[in-house]
Parts: C-alpha cells; sequence; structure tokens
C-alpha cells in the first residue's frame, strides 16, 4: 500500500550524454556507448533502491528520447529524413523522422535492455513505452495521410513490444500519453482505442501516464496561459475509468489540476505525481506527504502510489536523487500515520 514510483525517465550521468537538455547526443558511440548505457541502467536502479523506491525504471538511459527511442528500430520510418514539425498543436518545434512506408516492428527493440535491467534488480520494475497518441504527434507523417491510421500502425507495433518485454519478467508496462492533455476529443474518439489496443493481451500490469509535460521552458510558458484551473483531466479520466488500462499516472505537485478530478477515475490505481519537475527545490516528506493526504479524499489509499508529475530527464542529478528521497519519505509518514505496516 502506498507504493513508490517514478514516472520513468532520471537525468543521465554526463560520462553519458550531455546533462540538463532533451534529446541529448551520446558522448560515446559503439560499444562502448552500450557499455556506457548499461552501467548507467545500473546506477539508475540502485540510486532508486537506495532511496527507498518500490517499483524502479531503467531510468530510461538507453533512449535518448522517450519517443524516439522506440522509433529507430521500426521499418517504415526513416532517420536520414528529418523535419522540423510542431508538436503539441505547436506548442514547440522538434526535429523529427519521417514516416515513408508501412510501419513494422522487424525485431525487439528493448528486449535486452530490459531482460538485462530486470536481471539486476529484486524490486519491480516498471518499463515505460511511448503511447501511440504521442508518438503520431512526434513524427512526421508521408505514408499514412491519417493520424487515427498512423496511430493504430504504431499501437500494434507496441503490442507487440510489450507482449515481449512481458516475457522478460517486467512487474508494469507504462504508454506515456502527454498527448492526452492536448487532443482531448480525440482522446474520446479514437486515442484510447489506440491505448487499449497497445496492451491488449498483456496480463502484468499496464499504466498510462499523462502529464503537462517536462520542466523546460516551452511547457512552463504553456502552464501559464491555462488559468488558475487546469481541468484537461476533467475529460479525459471518465474515459479511461472505463478503459481497461489498469493504472493512470498523473500530474498534481504545484499544478492547477483540481485534486477533485482523481474521483473521476474510479475503479483504477492512481500514480499521484507529489514531485514537480519544474523546479529545482527538493520537496519534503512532509510535503509529499500532504499531496498524498488531499489525494485519499478522492481515492482509496489502497489504490494510491507515490510518483513525479514527468519524468526528471533534464534535470540536475542530486536535484533528482533528492527528489527521490522525498517520495519515498512521503510515502514512510503517511503509513505511519496510517499504522500500515510494510514487508
Amino acid at each position: 500500500m502506498l507504493e513508490t514510483t517514478i514516472t520513468g525517465s532520471l537525468p543521465k550521468p554526463s560520462w553519458l550524454a550531455k546533462p540538463g537538455v532533451l534529446w541529448a547526443p551520446w558522448a560515446l558511440e559503439g560499444a562502448a556507448l552500450e557499455e556506457a548505457q548499461r552501467d548507467a541502467v545500473l546506477v539508475a536502479m540502485k540510486e532508486q533502491e537506495a532511496a527507498g523506491i518500490d517499483i524502479v525504471t531503467d531510468g530510461e538511459q538507453t533512449r535518448q528520447h522517450f519517443v524516439h527511442g522506440f522509433l529507430a528500430s521500426l521499418s517504415g520510418i526513416d532517420f536520414n529524413k528529418r523535419k522540423v514539425i510542431g508538436i503539441r498543436a505547436d506548442r514547440y518545434t522538434a526535429e523529427c523522422p519521417t514516416v515513408t512506408g508501412p510501419i513494422r516492428r522487424t525485431r525487439s527493440v528493448h528486449k535486452d535492455g530490459v531482460a538485462f535491467a530486470v536481471q539486476h534488480t529484486a524490486h519491480k520494475f516498471k518499463f515505460t513505452l511511448p503511447g501511440p497518441m504521442t508518438i503520431a504527434d512526434t513524427i512526421a507523417d508521408e505514408h499514412y495521410g491519417d493520424r487515427v491510421q498512423l496511430a493504430h500502425a504504431l499501437a500494434e507495433a507496441l503490442n507487440e513490444e510489450a507482449l515481449g518485454l512481458e516475457r522478460c519478467g517486467v512487474h508494469t508496462i507504462q504508454f506515456d500519453e502527454p498527448a492526452f492533455n492536448v487532443y482531448l476529443d480525440d482522446v474520446r474518439e479514437w486515442g484510447i482505442a489506440a491505448l487499449e489496443r497497445a496492451a491488449q493481451g498483456l496480463t502484468c500490469t499496464t499504466a498510462v501516464h499523462i502529464c503537462y509535460g517536462y520542466g523546460i521552458k516551452a511547457n512552463i510558458d504553456w502552464k501559464d496561459t491555462l488559468g488558475g484551473e487546469w481541468r484537461q483531466y476533467e475529460k479525459t479520466f471518465p474515459h479511461l475509468a472505463a478503459s481497461k488500462i489498469d493504472q493512470v499516472s498523473l500530474e498534481c505537485m504545484h499544478s492547477h489540476v483540481p485534486a477533485s478530478l482523481m474521483g473521476l477515475l474510479k475503479g483504477k490505481d492512481v500514480h499521484v505525481g507529489v514531485i514537480d519537475v519544474a523546479s529545482n527545490s527538493i520537496e519534503t516528506p512532509e510535503e509529499v506527504a500532504g499531496v498524498l493526504r488531499e489525494a485519499m479524499k478522492y481515492v482509496p489509499v489502497e489504490r494510491l502510489l507515490a510518483s513525479t508529475n514527468c519524468g526528471m530527464a533534464p534535470m540536475p542529478r542530486e536535484v533528482a536523487y533528492g527528489k527521490l528521497r522525498a517520495i519515498a519519505g512521503g510515502a514512510a509518514l503517511l503509513r505511519k500515520e496510517l499504522g500500515i505496516k510494510t514487508a
């Protein structure tokens, strides 16, 4: 009860990639890069374990970006043909690969890395994949000409990958869908169907993460336009509550999301974002526990998990690791307060 986790990403060590930026270039190549990535995964997992995190991730240390890291091994996508496109409803631009033919998964993308990670932790292991709507929004399309068809083709490839990863011993597979907070009508019309297609047949725990983005300037500026209450979740949560996905991960700490909206997720486990990824100030365990107490007004405590608002990839390492300890400390405070015994 009150298990702790993180959304997915952690900062990369400076010997692996340039610190503090997204799409950071690798500092090495070839076999040396692969070795360094494995070492970074070990560091990320051990830091989580040492901090007291219950469900660990690989910190996304083997991926340059959470979306493009999955696309690199799919056929029908040309990384040599890059285009600068607007993503998240033109909130910002990014240089993205282009879909030039039918999307096919010709081999496993993450199996070797996941098998390595699972082998090196005794904790529950969560792996994150980008959701089909978010991928469709982060790629240039010259083949399908229809975002729904594109998303469903991506969902089929994601499903093949997810089923393979489940066989490696993954406890939770989480699909990251920040686009669900932008294209609200599309979520209802086809986004959840594509998400369920990506998760089809999985028997491990399934989760979807929906947030307001990394703590980068474009996202912070966008949040400033959203007013005193952020109610995007109000449109999507009822549909997610009726979906086949087990868990929903959301942004909460220092956001303007009314906590009452969590009540729309009846029947789902809820990962509450208790860590602000847009600030380098490290939360106290008391602050974390306070957010969880508020969430308990709307979600049964047995369905609550403590997590981060979003990934921490662009953050200074020492700050990110301090925030890990705050998550675990806050959950421990609340468990003690409620008389919940831990194993």
